[in-house]
């Protein structure tokens, strides 16, 4: 653990979140589709991971593992149906709001929350950003950048795009209103005609398009609970699909423009030498893969997220692609330590510090475990083994090397007999030991 520095000398910390934004949603990540230059030009001057994944594929416990750094599924949050269920207070109590104002932090928070309604922004250990609930989150980061900070200071900017893709479905299935955002995003370029549209600007339908016939009754049943899903998935031609794909892509360059007012008024306030910047995502989209759009399943586009970490004195520009990160659970110990407090003991995530700064630790983990509101799954980096929860019981397990686009399920092969039995030991130890790190806790 690094020393503590002294309040005047602690960097500031700026966390920026998206909502719904898959790993693949950045033109840095080798997508032709749009262009993300603001989160190209965070990524240029720091450490992007190319296997972070959230703690849970949905906003409610995958924004809880984020401020707490512990698996939701902790107090009984697995799902935002879960919406009712009490936080413990020592959870709360442990959370990044309170770990940063007791250092001596000034600890804003601006845009979408999500939070379990017991539970609060202010008992987080937060203040509401000024302006931010009745003006644009940008403008209202930028005026505080410029005119308000008091450092050492960590703002959380949460955004809401490109979750406004979520509509398209919704608005299709039953006629309600639809963001302006969205109306935007769905218009073709003008002067275009419909077959060019599909020929040359429209992005393709993604690999696992259809959905295979052994998939879990539990990934089905969650489509059947809402209908919208449902009807997605069998009444949209491949076009609307791929016209879901062409506007989740403009969601996100809008994004990415409201990103980069607030990095223009942190560079020209003076703060970018100072201030750690992560910028990151609640959960994926499924961007028609399996013909499913929304979140909540273990599979790729769901589950893995962006996560950029740009801390001043770092080398720029690095690629992480070995090391197995949650965008959830990691998030709290890797901004500490990043700034300079110490990391609070007990928690299920760890500091990527190390890794940020291109450098090797001695003892990363060889899995990563993911909760979700039916099943959880261990990830060891080339395989994935998700079990699902009573009464389906199904196992699903994919080899990420031979099969990135997870269309052939192992756990039936009898050649990967020894994978998958090693992956049920991985899965329940995982389960195991962070059960073990809450005693005494909450």
């Amino acid at each position: 653990m690094p020393p503590v520095r002294h309040p005047s000398d602690r960097r500031n910390v700026v966390l920026i979140l998206t909502d719904q934004q898959h790993a693949g949603m950045m033109s840095c990540a080798a997508n032709p589709w749009l262009r993300t230059p603001s989160m190209d030009a965070l990524a240029a001057g720091g450490t992007r991971f190319e296997r972070a994944y959230c703690a849970n594929p949905v906003c409610l416990p995958s924004r809880l593992a984020m401020l707490t750094g512990h698996y939701a599924g902790s107090c009984g949050v697995r799902s935002d149906a879960d919406v009712d269920c009490p936080v413990p207070e020592a959870l709360v109590a442990r959370s990044m709001g309170h770990v940063f104002r007791e250092a001596g932090y000034e600890t804003l928070y601006g845009g979408k929350v999500h939070l379990p309604r017991p539970t609060s922004l202010e008992a987080m250990g937060f203040e509401s950003l000024p302006a931010a609930s009745s003006g644009r989150l940008e403008d209202a980061c930028a005026a505080y950048l410029r005119h308000g900070a008091r450092r050492p200071f960590l703002l959380v900017a949460s955004f809401t795009n490109p979750h406004d893709i979520c509509y398209m479905a919704l608005n299709d299935y039953a006629p309600c209103a639809v963001p302006d955002a969205l109306v935007e995003a769905l218009k073709m370029p003008p002067g275009v005609s419909r077959d060019e549209f599909f020929s040359r600007y429209c992005p393709p339908l993604p690999e696992g398009f259809e959905p295979p016939a052994d998939e879990p009754r539990a990934v089905a049943r969650l489509l059947r609970e809402r209908p919208f899903k449902h009807h997605a998935r069998t009444t949209w031609s491949p076009e609307t699909w791929r016209l879901h794909r062409w506007a989740y892509c403009r969601l996100t360059e809008a994004v990415d423009a409201q990103i980069g007012r607030l990095l223009d008024a942190l560079r020209d306030a003076g703060l970018e030498q100072s201030t750690v910047v992560a910028l990151t995502s609640d959960h994926g989209d499924m961007d028609a893969a399996r013909r499913m759009e929304h979140k909540s399943v273990f599979y790729e586009p769901a589950s893995r997220v962006p996560l950029i970490v740009r801390s001043p004195g770092a080398r720029g520009g690095l690629v992480d692609r070995e090391h197995l990160v949650s965008a959830g659970v990691d998030l709290l110990a890797t901004l500490c330590d990043c700034a300079g407090l110490a990391t609070p003991a007990g928690l299920d995530g760890r500091s990527a510090r190390a890794l940020v700064e291109g450098r090797r630790p001695g003892d990363w983990r060889d899995s990563l475990l993911i909760e979700s509101q039916i099943g959880r799954l261990v990830h060891t980096g080339r395989y994935k083994y998700a079990a699902y929860d009573p009464p389906d019981e199904a196992e699903e397990l994919f080899d990420l090397v031979a099969d990135a686009g997870e269309t052939v399920n192992l756990a039936r092969e009898p050649a990967r007999r020894e994978v998958l039995e090693a992956h049920r030991r991985r899965l329940r130890r995982a389960v195991e030991s962070s059960l073990d790190r809450r005693k005494g806790l909450f």
